[in-house]
């Protein structure tokens, strides 16, 4: 039954690519050229072949990393957040598609996704979701005690996000809130405490988050009307580019703030500048109205976080 679910699977991708359908994974990739066939829809399921929701996970924890360590930040646990980012970004994806599983049937972006596609059950997805949080934890107790206890209060957070979407016009805000859970987790299995400058940068990425989430949201605004989702880019229409511009400004005071508080060098603002002039860009070239545009200026948001990083590096170190 299995490989039946993964060849019908199989055979859904190579329609979506050869009719050009409008899905978020029309064309084949290394999942599809080189892992099992049984094995393709929970790597899909997983979002492996599409990084940059890990890049985003990621890349708080990073800066909390570096923030919260004079010089160089510690080699094993910048690899330790990357696994667990990987690991727990594809928890989410699962979880999320559990919860919106008829909601992305009705969506040709994420029709051929393997819940709605039926490639996964329900139960096998839900097999897969249990796997991918015991990993999750195995990575989280390589932490000391206060870091765990941190790490473990983002669940909720995690768990009550895929079904704002139906009650909010803000489930942006939530995604923010799960999302850079990293901020303070990071300084946490740093130092083993938390502090105001974990805290500042923690709200900064929550208004990051606002901004870039609510880009990639535009990509499905007919749809989400359609079927009664909600989203900033709903709420927010005409005004985004007015939003965007408010949240980033919102962001770059406070990522200024924190570094004051963790008493980073003067190379760290000039890091920070270069980054600001990023958010611009995204902000004065975007186009709302196209989706394709829409993706690449989120995508792009990967270059941003990493700009942050080394600048928040460059901060400790010169």
């Amino acid at each position: 039954m299995e490989f039946e679910q993964a060849t019908g699977y199989f055979d859904i991708i190579m329609t979506a690519t050869f009719k050009s359908i409008d899905s978020d994974m029309p064309a084949l990739t290394w999942i599809d050229k080189w892992m099992p066939r049984w094995l393709q829809p929970y790597l899909h399921l997983a979002r492996l072949d599409r990084p940059i929701g890990t890049w985003l996970l990621l890349l708080p924890c990073w800066w909390s990393i570096a923030l919260a360590t004079p010089g160089w930040p510690d080699l094993l646990l910048v690899v330790l957040f990357g696994i667990g980012a990987l690991i727990m970004r594809g928890a989410g994806c699962t979880l999320n598609d559990i919860a919106d599983r008829d909601f992305d049937g009705q969506v040709a972006r994420t029709a051929t996704r393997p819940i709605p596609s039926g490639a996964v059950s329900i139960p096998q997805a839900i097999g897969f979701l249990i796997l991918q949080l015991l990993l999750g934890l195995a990575v989280l107790l390589q932490f000391n005690f206060f870091a765990v206890m941190v790490g473990a209060g983002s669940l909720l957070v995690v768990a009550v996000y895929p079904f704002m979407k139906r009650i909010s016009d803000w489930p942006q805000a939530v995604l923010g809130l799960a999302f850079n859970w990293g901020a303070l987790l990071g300084w946490a299995a740093v130092r083993g405490d938390l502090a105001a400058a974990a805290g500042v940068l923690y709200m900064a990425g929550i208004l990051w988050t606002l901004g870039y989430d609510t880009i990639y949201a535009h990509q499905d605004k007919e749809d989400d009307v359609l079927i009664g989702i909600k989203s900033t880019a709903l709420r927010l229409g005409e005004n985004t580019h007015k939003w965007l511009a408010g949240f980033y400004s919102g962001m770059m005071l406070l990522m200024i703030f924190s570094g004051f508080l963790a008493g980073l060098g003067w190379a760290y603002y000039v890091g920070l500048g270069i980054a600001a002039v990023h958010l611009a860009w995204q902000v004065a070239r975007l186009d709302t109205d196209d989706a394709k545009d829409c993706l690449a200026k989120f995508k792009s948001n990967r270059i941003f976080g990493l700009i942050v990083f080394a600048a928040i590096i460059a901060g400790q170190v010169v």
